[in-house]
């Protein structure tokens, strides 16, 4: 008999508050270029204050002048430095082209133009050093020491880092590992959901094999050192995770990507319109006013306003709905994504166990002193296993107490509890000896004489919820086996309509990569609608699936929120970590952070995305036909400086104006989810 597989479903739990997130703050007042790009600000602001509240023009002239001081020496060192290379950048275009403004009134402009390459730079600048943090942070999940045992069986406090290969430690009950190598003996649960991303802990006996960092349930182990210390799974997610940075650090927005043949254009022209005129007399105001003219119109601040308002309007929407996009680089990826992957285990669902099903075995009616109907028979089964399991810290042990909580299950009292580590608790409870835990364990004990036939059909059971893709326990009363229950990580919600959602949008299902067992893997990805699953990946296995994806093609975007999903995040062409319940390194290794855990913003934010992109080509194409209109009648005509100012001013703000309209809260409600 089974009993349906929504009957112990704790209520969903109210998705968790984020934790505050501080990868835009730990150090960055430390940075010069943040300190900086904030002088330059706030002395544009004073100056504009000024401006406006008819203060006399020397005071804002002098505010705006310093603000080019503070927010301009450095862009503008870097462009000299270029130069001595024989490069060119916007940089120093950028500063010339403020310092040309000044020349002829037009200060303001200069310094808006200094500080939005100022603010620019430090934003790079906090990320970079972010990053760097954030990876040196990681190691901290490797404990410092270890026990270790000499071969008169003596321990002693080492340093982690001085373990060799074959060295053997002990590791006590709660307890970090202290190295990758193979249980030589005892047996316990080990918690290395770090790694494999597993929401279950795994049991460990002797033969199988740990991982540096992961926690140690129960039981104690020893462990034979089987790999280095620069060499364990964690140390190889670290430098994964650098490498994979290394390389994202090189990309630019795609302004940024033509800024040299611009700049070289600007610059040779301007010198043209000022030096060829000379030759056939023109006088030398005449010719400045002209290169200056032209200077002025064909400077990119239109263009550089045509790619950032949309783009910073699109991070703010995505910020008011849930999702925090790390920089206007970001966001031109996301626009990109054609194929999005997803982790399983905190992610696809909530990462914590649930009772699913609990299946009565034959004949076990009058074992259970219950009536002869099989819910009850269940309720008294569950309430019994939940009586046994109080006293339990194992994960499973807390699901089947919730279950019975929620069930409103009376629990009577337990005694002589003892926990068996790797195996489950035994204990007392109305006169009746429980025992609760691993079915192979457990039935090893009642496989002969009278039991065997009891043993036979419990395997039954066990081998048939365990191919559902869930984890069996074993129930047994009085020494015979009477139930299996089976518990399972449960999907969030909607995680199915985002799903579909993305596959519309993108025009390509979703990939699931998961370091879960591959029957766990399959269930989940049945109820979410995935069928591409790739399931048993290790972190370097997650990265090679990643580059595979890019290989065939793709653009994919990696949504997780484990460390062992750290490097993948920082390898694809997006990474996407789920706030609420992500470790510190994954929001940092990201791109983005879903702070609430609603997996619905996944499709919103890159349906927002797309459309910020469709806002920076028709800003670029507006400002492109100012800029060539201008710059043709300034070459071929007698275009006015007021004249060439208004026409600059004025595509300005109309492209400024047309980004900004992603700053509405329609901008997120509109978002298409069709392909």
């Amino acid at each position: 008999m089974t009993t349906d597989l929504t009957t112990f479903d704790a209520p969903a739990r109210p998705a968790p508050a984020s934790r505050p997130l501080r990868w835009w703050r730990s150090g960055a007042g430390s940075l010069p270029e943040v300190r900086w790009a904030l002088a330059a600000t706030a002395l544009f602001a004073a100056g504009g204050l000024a401006q406006l509240g008819g203060a006399p023009a020397w005071l804002w002239w002098a505010l705006y002048l310093a603000c080019y001081a503070a927010g301009g020496w450095e862009p503008g060192l870097a462009g000299l430095k270029a130069l001595r290379e024989k490069t060119l950048d916007v940089d120093l275009l950028m500063v010339v082209a403020a310092i040309g403004a000044a020349a002829i009134g037009q200060v303001f402009d200069g310094a808006l133009l200094i500080v939005i390459f100022a603010t620019s730079g430090a934003l790079e600048a906090v990320a970079t050093k972010r990053t760097e943090d954030s990876v040196r942070g990681l190691l901290d999940l490797a404990p410092d020491q270890a026990t270790r045992v000499d071969a008169d069986g003596d321990e002693e406090v080492v340093a982690a880092a001085d373990l060799r290969v074959g060295d053997v430690i002990v590791v006590r009950p709660g307890e970090r590992i202290g190295a990758d190598g193979r249980v030589v003996a005892g047996v316990s649960d080990v918690d290395q959901a770090s790694i494999t991303g597993e929401s279950i802990p795994a049991d460990k006996q002797s033969g199988d094999e740990v991982f540096a960092g992961t926690m140690n349930g129960t039981g104690a182990l020893r462990v034979q050192v089987t790999r280095p210390a620069g060499e364990t799974v964690i140390a190889r997610i670290v430098a994964m995770v650098e490498q994979a940075g290394a390389t994202k650090a090189r990309t630019q927005l795609f302004i940024e990507k033509v800024e040299q043949r611009y700049s070289i254009v600007m610059v040779a022209a301007t010198l043209a319109l000022f030096t060829l005129p000379l030759l056939w007399g023109t006088s030398v105001q005449d010719s400045l006013l002209r290169a200056m003219t032209f200077m002025i119109v064909a400077s990119p601040c239109a263009v550089v306003l045509a790619t950032m308002p949309p783009l910073l309007a699109a991070i703010a929407t995505a910020g008011r709905n849930g999702v925090l996009v790390k920089s206007a680089v970001v966001m031109e990826h996301l626009a990109d994504v054609d194929l999005v992957a997803f982790d399983k285990t905190g992610t696809l669902t909530e990462g914590r166990p649930y009772l699913t099903c609990l299946r009565v075995l034959p004949g076990t009616a009058a074992t259970a002193r219950s009536g002869s109907e099989g819910g009850v028979r269940a309720d008294r089964l569950l309430a019994l296993a939940a009586a046994a399991e109080q006293g339990s810290e194992h994960p499973l042990g807390r699901a089947i107490v919730a279950a019975a909580h929620h069930q409103r299950l009376p629990l009577p009292a337990a005694a002589d509890f003892a926990a068996l580590p790797g195996r489950g608790v035994r204990a007392r409870v109305d006169g009746r000896l429980v025992e609760i835990g691993s079915p192979a364990h457990l039935l090893d004990q009642t496989a002969g004489g009278a039991m065997s036939g009891d043993a036979e059909q419990a395997r039954q059971v066990v081998a048939e919820v365990e191919g559902d893709g869930h984890s069996a326990v074993l129930l047994l009363l009085d020494g015979r086996p009477v139930a299996v229950l089976g518990l399972a990580d449960r999907m969030r919600a909607g995680a199915a309509q985002a799903v579909a959602q993305l596959t519309g949008l993108t025009g390509t299902a979703p990939v699931l990569l998961t370091g879960d067992n591959p029957r766990a893997a399959a269930r989940v990805a049945e109820q979410a609608g995935i069928t591409d699953v790739r399931a048993g990946l290790l972190p370097q296995d997650k990265v090679e699936a990643v580059h595979e994806l890019r290989r065939q093609g793709a653009r994919p975007a990696l949504v997780g929120d484990g460390v062992n999903d750290a490097p993948a995040l920082a390898s694809a062409h997006a990474g996407i970590a789920m706030g609420g319940s992500g470790a510190a390194l994954t929001l940092q290794a990201a791109d983005a952070v879903i702070t609430r855990d609603d997996l619905s913003t996944v499709p919103a934010v890159l349906a927002l995305a797309r459309r910020a992109r469709r806002l920076v080509v028709a800003n670029l194409v507006i400002a492109g036909t100012f800029i060539a209109v201008l710059v043709a009648w300034d070459l071929f005509g007698e275009l006015p400086l007021p004249l060439g100012v208004a026409g600059h001013e004025g595509s300005t703000v109309i492209v400024g104006l047309n980004g900004l309209r992603l700053l509405r809260d329609a901008a997120w409600k509109r978002v298409p989810l069709e392909h």
